[in-house]
């Protein structure tokens, strides 16, 4: 148990580092031109709604720009993925497989799958200036298609045995939060669709690269330092 929270966080804050230089060179800035989008928006909204709204933002403490955003940023990527990459192992080691680079790196796309690529489809990273639908609603529905992700991704590939009907039933179980339809959006946007088509991209080329490194890492630490069940 030692060694796979050491794995878990050596692995976890390896590849949040990554996650977070993809975020600083790419995601970052793109942040910046939409929050000028957004800022001109709000320019010439004089509706009391925008100011009252406004007002309560500016009396919210933030970061300062440049090293305490950055550090803090840092610091939550880091936490982040410390944290998924014990969901991720924990998993593997509960389940009683042997990984190694390779295969780590694989459950590493089966987690971009899970937590990224399927939960896109509906409700795509979107940039500030966008129109959003009710937060509540959104999370219901991620965690949803997450979960069923999961489940449908085990039905497929999980059981080496497994017979068409399940792996009819994990198709239709990866399908069903799609066939619900994830929550529309209300109100309108202010950035343009080129940039936030670029933002989606950058942002799951981004999460792609934290988990391949993650499970890549942590399947390499396993091999070695004897986590694996045989070990």
């Amino acid at each position: 148990m030692r060694r796979l929270v050491l794995i878990s966080a050596l692995s976890g804050t390896v590849a949040g580092l990554l996650w977070f230089a993809a975020q600083y060179f790419f995601v970052v800035p793109l942040i910046h031109v939409a929050e000028v989008y957004e800022s001109a928006s709000h320019s010439h909204d004089n509706s009391t709604v925008a100011h009252h709204s406004h007002g309560e933002d500016s009396d919210e403490w933030q970061p300062a720009p440049g090293w305490q955003r950055n550090s803090l940023t840092a610091a939550a990527t880091v936490l982040t993925g410390i944290a998924f990459s014990s969901i991720l192992f924990g998993t593997i080691a509960g389940l009683g497989r042997q990984i190694n680079a390779r295969s780590g790196a694989l459950w590493g796309v089966a987690g971009f799958l899970c937590f990224n690529a399927a939960p896109a489809l509906g409700l795509p990273p979107q940039p500030p200036g966008v129109a959003l639908a009710d937060l509540m609603q959104r999370q219901v529905w991620w965690v949803g298609t997450v979960v069923l992700t999961a489940v449908g991704l085990w039905l497929l590939a999980g059981k080496r045995s497994a017979g068409w009907p399940l792996r009819v039933a994990g198709m239709a179980v990866m399908i069903l939060p799609h066939a619900i339809g994830a929550p529309e959006a209300s109100g309108k946007s202010v950035v343009p669709t080129a940039l936030v088509a670029q933002f989606t991209t950058v942002c799951l080329a981004g999460a792609a690269l934290f988990w391949v490194a993650l499970g890549g890492c942590g399947g390499f630490l396993a091999e070695r330092y004897g986590t694996n069940p045989e070990a």
